[in-house]
């Protein structure tokens, strides 16, 4: 018998107790936190993903396009995250789930950063802007998703907007049509009221390319590149109806400056407290200030 094991034995017959070795408690998992839920280190593989928010009709195509003949800067075609969803279809699963930290919402996260992920790696390219008039609508739900995300706000006429999406959507009453645009600015105005970001206008973007195209450099912290104005030269994918734009402007691969807005009296009235608000129009003289 060792010493060590002698003077455990007089210990326990003198006391009734002996040493032993403590075992080390098991290691915990860790988590991290991001918005309100609970997700695992490496849930996030895409980094500090920007995001243009845009209505429909908006020239957010063009702008894409501008951006994606960036040799750092990927903008895929419209990949429509809004639609895309995961559903949890048993309590087991839930709870297993929650076992792992994880929700519903938290693998909806991780299908968007997967899906966006993979296509910015079929190009090398180090940063992702990421372009759908729909992610509008899910402003939150991309900040709750990547709290580093930064955001593009492109505005237009809102009169223009009308008149452009009418013309692709002639089968709309005009009334309907105005609605439409109104969702989609409501939503905007709503997320750069409440987000920081860069906000460009279709028209300078179209009149100035190379100062707009500077000024969003500048914000998502990359070298402006001259090449990016001649965005015809580059494959940015095919151009059909659900993934932007498709008509012959944007074919013709050169920028184009925008028509002239219509007059205020042809906006429609659903329209004008938006093109007030965005500058578009002056203010009623009755909510002008003394």
């Amino acid at each position: 018998m060792s010493w060590k094991g002698a003077l455990n034995k007089r210990l326990l017959r003198a006391t009734g107790y002996e040493l032993r070795r403590r075992r080390s408690a098991a290691p915990q998992r860790a988590r991290r936190r991001v918005g309100g839920a609970v997700a695992q280190p490496g849930d996030r593989l895409l980094e500090a993903p920007a995001f243009v928010l845009c209505t429909v009709r908006s020239g957010s195509t063009l702008l894409r396009m501008l951006l994606d003949s960036h040799s750092r800067i990927h903008s895929p075609p419209e990949l429509h995250l809004r639609d895309l969803g995961v559903a949890v279809r048993t309590d087991y699963a839930t709870r297993s789930l929650a076992e792992v930290g994880l929700d519903e919402e938290q693998l909806r996260f991780l299908l968007w950063d997967r899906l966006l992920h993979r296509e910015l790696a079929t190009t090398g390219k180090p940063l992702l802007v990421n372009k759908t008039p729909n992610d509008v609508y899910i402003a939150d739900d991309i900040m709750r998703c990547w709290p580093d995300a930064r955001f593009i706000f492109l505005l237009r006429h809102p009169g223009a907007i009308a008149r452009s999406r009418q013309a692709t959507r002639p089968q709309d009453p005009p009334e309907r049509n105005a609605r439409t645009v109104l969702r989609y600015g409501e939503a905007l105005e709503r997320a750069r009221s409440t987000y920081p970001g860069v906000t460009v206008r279709y028209e300078d973007v179209t009149a100035d390319p190379r100062t707009e195209t500077q000024r969003i450099c500048e914000f998502l912290g990359v070298p402006w590149e001259e090449g990016m104005l001649d965005y015809g030269r580059f494959d940015h994918g095919r151009l059909r109806p659900g993934l932007g734009d498709w008509k012959d402007k944007i074919k013709s691969g050169a920028v184009q400056e925008a028509e002239p807005p219509p007059a205020d009296a042809d906006v429609h009235p659903l329209l004008q407290p938006l093109s007030v608000a965005w500058g578009y129009a002056p203010a009623p003289a009755a909510a002008r200030t003394p």
